[in-house]
This record gives C-alpha cells, sequence and structure tokens, in this order.
C-alpha cells in the first residue's frame, strides 16, 4: 500500500455536510459524484495532501443508509492507494483477510476499488483504490 487515499465519512445530508466541511476546510468540495453500484452520492474535499470523501445513501439498500441506521453519521472507512489492486487482494486474501469484494469494481474519483470486511481489520472497513488509467 503506498498511502492513505482518502477517508471516508457517512452523511445524512450531503448538502448540509457540504456546508460543514467548506467551513471547516475554507474552501468548497472539488467534485461530486453519484456511484450508483453503491447507491451514494460522494463530495470530495482536499485537505493538504489528503481528501475526505462524503457520503450520502441514495437508497434504502445503501451500505451507507445501513450503517447510518445503525451507527449514525460519522468515519465509515480509510482508503488505501495501491498500484496493483488485483494483486493486492491476492496478497491479502492470502495473508487471511476476508474480502468483501474478491474483485474490483468502478468506485468513484476514477478509481477502481475492493473492500476488506472490517471482522478481520479489528473493525475498521478498510478500502483498497487503485487509478483507472486512460
Amino acid at each position: 500500500m503506498k498511502k492513505i487515499e482518502h477517508i471516508g465519512i457517512a452523511v445524512k445530508d450531503i448538502e448540509n455536510s457540504n456546508q460543514v466541511f467548506k467551513a471547516l476546510f475554507g474552501k468548497d468540495h472539488y467534485k461530486i459524484e453519484d456511484v450508483e453500484s453503491e447507491g451514494v452520492k460522494t463530495s470530495f474535499f482536499k485537505c493538504g495532501p489528503n481528501k475526505i470523501e462524503l457520503l450520502q445513501a441514495t437508497n434504502d439498500a445503501s451500505p451507507i443508509a445501513k450503517f447510518i441506521a445503525k451507527k449514525g453519521e460519522g468515519m465509515h472507512h480509510i482508503a488505501f492507494a495501491v498500484d496493483d489492486i488485483e494483486s493486492e487482494i491476492q496478497r491479502l486474501t492470502n495473508e487471511g483477510f476476508t474480502m468483501i469484494h474478491k474483485q474490483p469494481k468502478q468506485g468513484a474519483d476514477n478509481k477502481l476499488i475492493a473492500f476488506l470486511h472490517p471482522k478481520s481489520t479489528n473493525g475498521v472497513l478498510i478500502e483498497l483504490c487503485q487509478d483507472i488509467k486512460d
């Protein structure tokens, strides 16, 4: 893994949350994107070299809707940048980690993504992210 790619925060209302984080960081978000496969609307902020991703559910079956219903708003996941997501999935599987996604899928911000199950990572939801090469 190369670095923390972003920190994901589950929110009930992305427009209100955008105003909170705009005030916090002193600048507006740089991108809003829907990820239909995950049932979320995302909003990205830069904070120095780091990124924060706000996630709002777009339907009741969304993992974010389920997370908020169970735990409320707050930190949802930590994403790590990787060079080769398929080999990283295999390496982590071989190390005994449980993958939610055994194959990478299209995510927000021009990334391939895969999540590790938090039961195998001390309760922290971990996302792997690889830039999609044009």
